[in-house]
């Protein structure tokens, strides 16, 4: 048998016994120790065991390489579009066309100022 089978099934074995003997005397605070140990060790195998699968996936990647991607600038057909596509750099306009005065930042701002309260003068300290 494995180490981690068995390890899993002793685990798993006294957990459930922990869990009967907890559920027959709930108010035992001894139980409820006992209970929480086994919970946590059976925590612990399950971790173990997630630590394996992931080993092993790792390994499997390592079998199987990863194409690597052609360059931007061999590849046919999409080199035309890549060049016009500066969208999200203006609203339409190009940098050389805009002129002072024009555009969303030339509106004039408003300043929100505090009143003061009930027109008395504020005096700064």
């Amino acid at each position: 048998m494995d180490e981690i089978e068995k390890r899993l099934r002793d685990v798993t074995d006294s957990c459930l016994k922990a869990y009967q003997e907890w559920h027959s005397a709930k108010k035992s605070a001894e139980s409820r120790e006992t209970l929480q140990d086994a919970i946590h060790e059976l925590r612990k195998a399950t971790a173990r065991l997630e630590i394996d699968i992931a080993v092993s996936e790792r390994e499997e990647m390592n079998q199987r390489p990863i194409p690597i991607p052609p360059h931007r600038a061999t590849r046919k057909g999409r080199h035309d579009e890549d060049e016009g596509d500066n969208s999200g750099n203006s609203s339409g306009e190009s940098e050389g066309n805009r002129q002072p005065g024009n555009g969303p930042s030339a509106a004039p701002r408003h300043v929100l100022r505090r009143r003061s309260q009930q027109g008395a003068p504020r005096s700064e300290e």
